[in-house]
């Protein structure tokens, strides 16, 4: 499904990163894991430190936080806004909506949108999808956005395929009408029958969590998790997004009348460093312009891994000036969405560390 907006920006975006940081190859000890393969899939992979949540800390936490320093700083003022969504698959609660105590929390107006949405990997393009089209709005003027995922309390400490790289951390992004003649162009595909590669099996109402699915099971290799813990299928993952994205891409720049070289970054979902190098290598981009390092510094964040990866790396540019920019999520659900525009000035991009 294709998407055309006009006269839509993104004014600026904060990253909110939980202070605990834990090191990729101190973690991978507690394997038994030969530590000469460790060092290769650090270099391989990109695999380095990572940050998690504690247990007392949750997405609001990190939204509130983040939202606050804003408002203190003068650079978004509460009354301004007018929808505040939420994109996870790391919710406070299944009731009440998590956008809404945020809204609570902060004493934002009741004239508002409060929206929960659950995406996963591609969240940061859907949540823009949705912003831009509530600024279709009249009384719509001004968008907040929240992405984050809190997931490594949900990856099991015997699993080392996946505990070791997942992060945590939230990102605030304001979008807003352009006073300009922007065009952004968007497209979006899904396919659930493939949902099963990437999954917690328990928790929700078709398998609720009970002691049953808290039980470890062997999975093979030594690894092992329980049905109350994320399930990657790495392989089908990684074959989906060398098979489905960089078609995805060449539509929207077709779309666009645009080519590779006029896009300054191609800014993805992280999942590791091989994954977007392979990438790059497919669509014949150099790796220059499509930012690997965040889960080098970070972990997987999930949904939050486009904007850490726009405020760790072309803040000083962005607040200076603007990029041609292709943002790309792709991931649970299965999940695959790109989005071209321009991206700056923004009056705000940073990533700061939860205190």
């Amino acid at each position: 499904m294709n998407f055309r907006f006009q006269r839509k920006r993104i004014s600026g975006i904060l990253s909110i990163l939980p202070p605990t940081e834990r090191s990729f190859v101190e973690e991978m000890r507690n394997f038994n894991f030969p530590e000469s393969r460790s060092l290769k899939l650090k270099e391989v992979m990109g695999y380095d430190k990572r940050r998690v949540a504690g247990p007392d800390i949750c997405l609001s936490d990190l939204a509130v936080f983040g939202l606050r320093r804003l408002f203190e700083r003068g650079l978004l003022q509460p009354e301004e806004i007018d929808a505040l969504l939420v994109v996870s698959t790391s919710l406070d609660h299944i009731i009440p909506p998590t956008s809404n105590l945020i809204q609570g929390r902060l004493g934002l107006k009741q004239d508002i949108l409060c929206l929960d949405i659950s995406q996963a990997c591609a969240g940061f393009v859907i949540g823009l999808l949705q912003a831009f089209l509530l600024l279709e709005q009249e009384s719509v003027r001004k968008v907040v956005l929240v992405n984050g995922d809190l997931l490594s309390r949900k990856a099991s400490p015997q699993d080392r395929n996946i505990y070791p790289l997942i992060g945590d951390a939230a990102a605030i992004t304001v979008v807003e009408r352009d006073p300009g003649d922007s065009v952004i162009h968007a497209s979006v595909q899904m396919d659930g029958q493939r949902a099963e590669a990437l999954v917690i099996p328990a928790g929700g109402f078709r398998l609720p969590s009970s002691p049953e699915t808290a039980v470890l099971e062997d999975v093979g290799d030594n690894n092992r998790r329980a049905k109350d813990h994320l399930r990657m299928d790495g392989t089908a993952i990684f074959n989906f997004v060398q098979t489905e994205v960089p078609p995805m891409i060449e539509r929207l720049l077709q779309w666009a009348g645009l080519t590779h070289e006029a896009v300054d970054y191609y800014l993805c979902h992280q999942p590791n460093r091989f994954m977007l190098q392979k990438l790059a290598d497919k669509m014949k981009v150099p790796h220059e312009r499509m930012p690997n390092n965040v889960v080098e510094h970070f972990g997987n964040s999930g949904g939050a891994t486009i904007p850490i990866a726009i405020t760790h790396n072309l803040a000083p540019r962005l607040r200076q000036g603007c990029i041609q920019a292709c943002l790309a999520g792709f991931g649970g659900g299965l999940v695959w969405a790109g989005m071209l525009m321009k991206l700056g000035p923004l009056a705000f991009c940073e990533t700061v560390d939860f205190s």
